[in-house]
């Protein structure tokens, strides 16, 4: 096999642990490049392919992951990750481990952990790599690594909900969900809403978004049921979508262009969270980006003349 057909054979492996070390689309593919044009200039012949690979990956993810730490702290407003319509990456042996680790929940709560606990909770726990092979990867001994795991598993079961939703519980709320949206039906949303949900939007500074995230069921409910009927008599359309593996939704404008998405947390029966995406950067690779801006203006005449 050469070496294109061995590195094609793996590129969704190394996507996946990219994607989930750095929360970014097309900051994982940057890395997966980088990773073949090292791969492609090696005179020498890995033991193990996936293994060279996989490190080589993982590696410049840390080092890209450390820069991006620090332009997210200056980051306006709430930071979420790129939304991902399918990991490309399956092994029925991992599936729910690699389900639950592309959620955005999941990858939020991966932002607590310092880069190399966050690759070596990775490696280990969602792809189940040897000590061996997460020593090699991160250049730290078997020894520190079990100890990084350690507090890296604490970290993550701290944050982890009590209780989640099945798929088919997932996906029957967030039809009800979305058409009672779809209809601006206020009482239907708030059936839906835990008391205490939260709807936190990413805006990045370059997009029209909350000034801070709505709290509490009657207000959630009442701000999605007062503008998003408003969007659709500007002609923006709602498509159902999993994304980052949980119900949401793709809004595009007139023309079809990509206004936000938006994700549902779905817990005990209720949406717990809704988190929207709007910063125009994070949301290329789903195709050409509508003009937030415009949108919003629009928003603002079609209510006006509501009133």
């Amino acid at each position: 096999m050469s070496k294109v057909e061995e590195f094609e054979e793996l590129r969704s492996l190394l996507f996946s642990i990219a994607y989930r070390v750095l929360g970014s689309v097309s900051e994982a593919e940057d890395a997966v490049q980088e990773t073949w044009l090292r791969y492609d200039a090696s005179a020498t012949s890995p033991t193990s392919t996936k293994a060279f690979l996989s490190a080589t990956v993982t590696r410049i993810s840390i080092d890209v992951l450390r820069s991006a730490r620090v332009r997210r702290e200056e980051y306006v407003g709430p930071w979420f990750p790129e939304p991902l319509l399918s990991d490309p990456y399956q092994d029925p042996a991992r599936s729910v481990e690699l389900a639950d680790s592309v959620s955005m929940a999941a990858l939020l709560l991966l932002e607590r952990l310092s880069p190399l606990e966050r690759a070596v909770f990775l490696l280990r726990e969602v792809f189940a790599f040897g000590f061996d092979e997460v020593a090699e990867a991160v250049g730290r001994s078997e020894a520190a690594c079990r100890q990084l795991l350690v507090r890296a598993r604490r970290h993550m079961e701290a944050g982890r909900p009590r209780f989640a939703a099945d798929r088919q519980e997932r996906q029957e709320l967030s039809t009800r969900f979305f058409d009672a949206l779809k209809s601006g039906d206020v009482e239907g949303l708030q059936d839906l809403l835990a008391a205490d949900v939260q709807f936190v939007g990413d805006g990045g500074g370059k997009a029209p978004q909350l000034a801070k995230a709505v709290m509490g069921a009657a207000n959630v409910a009442r701000l999605l049921g007062t503008v998003f009927p408003l969007l659709i008599r500007i002609d923006v359309t709602l498509e159902p979508h999993e994304i980052n593996g949980q119900p949401g939704a793709i809004f595009r404008d007139r023309d079809g262009k990509v206004l936000h998405t938006m994700v549902l947390d779905v817990l005990d029966g209720q949406v717990q969270i809704i988190r929207s995406v709007i910063n125009p950067d994070k949301l290329n690779h789903l195709g050409p980006v509508a003009d937030a801006w415009a949108i919003n203006r629009e928003v603002k005449r079609a209510r006006r003349q509501e009133n």
